[in-house]
């Protein structure tokens, strides 16, 4: 009986307290490929950008074939992989992460392959214990997701789906009921990266999500400076930047994180606005 009663009160505080909602608008998620170049650094990137106001960081798990990234992750997915690192290690750096940060939203970014490998019911259990609040899985459609759905429901963990601005109504109806936390809105179809403009079709995606969810929608693929943040933050609610943050990472060796906290600096001086959570 103790037992049930203190998950119940884990549960309660865990969503009390949920990391995944967006207190400033437009809430700022920052991408990493963990291990890129090692993981030493990665973690000091990472403690780096929260430190300078990330609310949401997502810890990109390498694949060896990253078919919906860019040159620029592809480049990080390589160099990290030589490394050696694997899904156990970027779960153990989300650990320590969170040990230093208790309210900032911790995403696992991965390709289902690398979760198969290590067993759905048990990345999720240890995902949990390692104080991930939501996995995002690129290559894992919402119409085949039944058993991870249930494996993370099982854990308290929130499933993020990509949703593209080719979905139909129906599609994106089901995306938003499967999707706990936000719903990520990708801003064009393609690969990740760096553009110089952000496409129109990103707006009219989020507008077709709010007429659907209440959830927050963070809109990322391609945004890479301030004014495509601010520009994508006055209609989303959150903005994603991947391709720039793991760019200037690539472009900095020996001095990463100070480089990663001054762009992410940048970026949060545009989010003065307070924002109402949504539950």
């Amino acid at each position: 009986m103790g037992s049930s009663i203190d998950n119940q009160q884990w549960v309660s505080e865990r969503f009390i307290l949920m990391p995944l909602s967006f207190y400033k608008k437009p809430g700022l998620v920052v991408y990493v490929t963990c291990g890129d170049p090692d993981l030493a650094t990665t973690r000091a990137v990472v403690l780096a950008a929260i430190e300078a106001g990330a609310d949401v960081m997502e810890l990109g798990v390498p694949f060896s074939d990253p078919v919906a990234d860019g040159p620029v992750i592809q480049r990080a997915s390589e160099r990290a992989l030589k490394n050696g690192t694997s899904l156990a290690q970027v779960l153990t750096l989300a650990a320590e992460v969170r040990q230093q940060a208790q309210s900032t939203g911790l995403v696992v970014f991965s390709y289902l392959n690398p979760i198969l490998r290590m067993g759905m019911e048990k990345f999720c259990m240890v995902a949990r214990h390692a104080g991930v609040d939501g996995v995002l899985v690129t290559d894992l459609p919402v119409e085949e997701a039944g058993e991870y759905l249930r494996a993370m429901k099982a854990n308290d963990l929130a499933p993020i789906f990509l949703a593209a601005p080719t979905s139909p109504d129906v599609r994106l109806k089901r995306i938003a009921e499967a999707s706990r936390g936000f719903v990520y809105a990708v801003s064009r179809t393609g690969v990740t990266g760096a553009r110089q403009q952000v496409e129109s079709d990103a707006q009219k995606l989020v507008l077709r999500l709010r007429r659907i969810t209440k959830l927050p929608v963070a809109v990322g693929f391609g945004v890479s400076n301030t004014d495509q943040f601010a520009q994508v933050g006055r209609f989303a609610d959150a903005v994603v930047v991947g391709s720039a943050i793991v760019q200037t990472i690539e472009q900095n060796p020996g001095r990463e994180a100070k480089a990663v906290g001054k762009f992410v600096r940048e970026l949060s001086a545009v989010s003065s606005q307070p924002s109402v959570p949504v539950s």
